[in-house]
């Protein structure tokens, strides 16, 4: 998905926000309306959140979607209920259109459990999974979720392939040595701090970020290119491949950064932007690519 920047800063912020919000419910999943449903099996789900249609499908439950958000495009069997009912802004009266049991958000935008409440004729479930702020978080609304469904094995057997692989590529590493990491959210240089969800993945590798304290209370600071060069971090994360068509190509060309360590020695890593911002079963991917970048880095680490 190529998203204009404007859009891309919405999401940041949106990430910011969903965590804020997750801090202070102290909940990662919850039903936020009537929790009478149809039984399990039978229920109709519309789903606004890209990372909890991936768990659906992922559990087995995918036959139970009848329509998703415009950015939930993965699976590649989710894209027939692609609709244009919008993350960002999304319309009680689109969703109503199909008669849905349950609705899937991960953060109450344009105020939809309100909508939702307001106008519908039969009694709808909202359950809300908020950005995880931790892999406990995710396994948690995978089990809600084959719970809210009727897969409860399909959800337990995610969770453990889950842990097994995560577990197998940390272990595989055995990561002894501290170093520095740029993870870019854009190219305007939004960036992440080891206080979120996927600087807790990096730090599973002794992957430190170069955001850390450069604006307090704030984990997702802006940086600017000459803070960023004088960091000279080890590895640089691209999470922006899409967005903002960065590649290693472009960042060896931005001005100054030539002369950083992670440019010199090839320790770009491009990231799938959908993988790198969402916290479903996919996110085994991301700390996988987190494995083979810190096993790119030991050769010159051992040489220390």
């Amino acid at each position: 998905m190529n998203m204009k920047f404007p859009i891309r800063k919405r999401v940041i912020t949106a990430i910011a926000t969903s965590v804020l919000i997750l801090s202070a419910c102290g909940s990662s999943g919850s039903e936020s309306a009537d929790t009478t449903t149809a039984p399990e099996q039978s229920l109709k789900i519309v789903s606004l959140s890209p990372t909890a249609t991936e768990m659906l499908y992922a559990i087995g439950a995918g036959d139970q979607v009848v329509a998703v958000d415009s950015l939930s495009t993965y699976p590649a069997e989710v894209a027939p209920k692609v609709t244009k009912i919008s993350a960002y802004e999304p319309s009680a009266e689109a969703i109503l259109a199909y008669e849905p049991d349950v609705v899937l958000i991960s953060n109450d935008m344009n105020k939809i459990t309100e909508q939702l409440q307001s106008v519908n004729s039969h009694k709808i479930t909202v359950w809300t999974g908020a950005a995880a702020t931790s892999l406990e978080d995710v396994y948690k609304q995978i089990t809600d979720l084959g719970a809210l469904t009727g897969h409860v094995s399909g959800a337990a057997d995610l969770v453990k392939s889950m842990k097994t692989r995560i577990d197998t590529a940390v272990t595989s590493v055995k990561p002894s040595m501290e170093m520095s990491a740029y993870y870019e959210l854009d190219n305007t240089f939004y960036s992440i701090t080891s206080n979120t969800f996927v600087g807790s993945l990096l730090k599973k590798f002794q992957l430190v970020s170069i955001a850390d304290g450069a604006e307090k209370g704030n984990d997702y600071p802006q940086l600017n290119a000459e803070a960023i060069v004088k960091a000279n971090p080890s590895v640089i994360f691209l999470a922006d491949t899409k967005c903002c068509q960065q590649s290693t190509k472009t960042v060896s060309a931005r001005a100054g950064w030539s002369g950083i360590d992670a440019v010199k020695k090839g320790n770009v890593v491009e990231l799938d932007d959908d993988i790198a911002s969402r916290w479903g079963p996919r996110v085994v991917d991301l700390i996988e690519k987190f494995a083979d970048a810190y096993k790119m880095l030991m050769p010159a680490s051992a040489s220390k």
